[in-house]
């Protein structure tokens, strides 16, 4: 899919160096700017002594090389925060909601999410969040315990005819994928057909 714009995109956000780069030095820019912009003193001290920490941690113990701390720490959010998305996301961003058709509170939770199935691996990889449906029924219930009741809450909507739906890993990933495709198919046909 080619996309039709005015104008090109810049260069540092076009190449393959731009997206690994928005997050250390936009999204940390604007972060800051938005505290200052929106007058929030304290949360711009607090920020302000984070980075203060890091460097009187660091700098001594490693000398200049302390600075490479920083690029460690912008690099592990990097990873932290795409890891965060396909994790959360493979449980909601595939399922079809267009509207509150009133239906009961367990019915919306089942239609709002599913599982990824179980294994060591996505339990580890998840965090336990595979087990999105109990994850929304049973919100305080300590993750490591939502497989316990995963097979309660099947044969409950079994019994009541509600659908309850587990798929593997890679096929929500790849759901992640097609939906994303989906709605970028629909923004680039409302933006050209202005």
């Amino acid at each position: 899919m080619t996309l039709m714009c005015s104008r090109p995109l810049p260069v540092s956000i076009s190449s393959p160096v731009g997206p690994p780069a928005l997050l250390p030095l936009y999204f940390q820019w604007y972060i800051f700017y938005f505290v200052i912009q929106r007058k929030k003193w304290v949360d711009l001290a607090w920020m302000i002594t984070f980075y203060v920490r890091i460097f009187l941690t660091y700098v001594p113990l490693l000398g200049l090389k302390g600075f490479l701390v920083l690029g460690l720490f912008f690099m592990v959010r990097f990873l932290e925060s795409n890891w965060f998305v396909w994790v959360t996301q493979m449980n909601h961003i595939p399922m079809h909601i267009d509207h509150d058709r009133n239906k009961d509170w367990v019915s919306t939770q089942l239609q709002a999410t599913c599982n990824v199935h179980k294994s060591a691996f996505n339990d580890w990889f998840s965090g336990h969040l595979n087990f999105q449906i109990e994850h929304h029924l049973f919100p305080m219930m300590p993750r490591h315990n939502y497989h316990k009741v995963a097979p309660l809450v099947r044969s409950l909507c079994a019994k009541h005819g509600i659908k309850y739906q587990s798929k593997p890993l890679l096929s929500a990933f790849a759901d992640i994928v097609h939906s994303l495709k989906e709605s970028g198919q629909l923004w680039l046909d409302a933006y050209l057909h202005q």
